[in-house]
């Protein structure tokens, strides 16, 4: 089963060289225990654009949905065989990141 891991950031700011190192780490393990679907890095929601488009003609809206002290600032897509599993890999994860997660099965 595939879960999403996201990446909470609360204002902490970019993430540091031993984060970084700590991260690479966790992704080769992912990758060698076959666990690794996709991964990758988001900026800050500052320059999002929320686009709605279920009435008449789009709307677009500079900056993010909600405003929030905490955005999805990373995220893992991974293999799990259950959710205690992706649990345990999302507190590895949290660990080397230095930030909190959120885990959530894809449907």
């Amino acid at each position: 089963m595939q879960y999403l891991i996201s990446v909470i950031d609360d204002g902490t700011g970019p993430e540091t060289a031993a984060e970084d190192a700590a991260i690479d780490e966790f992704n080769a393990k992912l990758q060698t225990n076959g666990q690794w679907v996709f991964a990758g890095g988001l900026g800050s929601p500052a320059p999002a654009t929320v686009i709605d488009n279920r009435g008449d003609e789009a709307l677009f809206t500079d900056g993010p949905f909600v405003e929030s002290k905490e955005y999805m600032a990373g995220f893992w897509i991974i293999e799990a065989p259950d959710r205690d599993a992706a649990l345990g890999l999302a507190t590895e994860a949290s660990k080397a990141c230095n930030r909190k997660i959120e885990v959530r099965p894809f449907l």
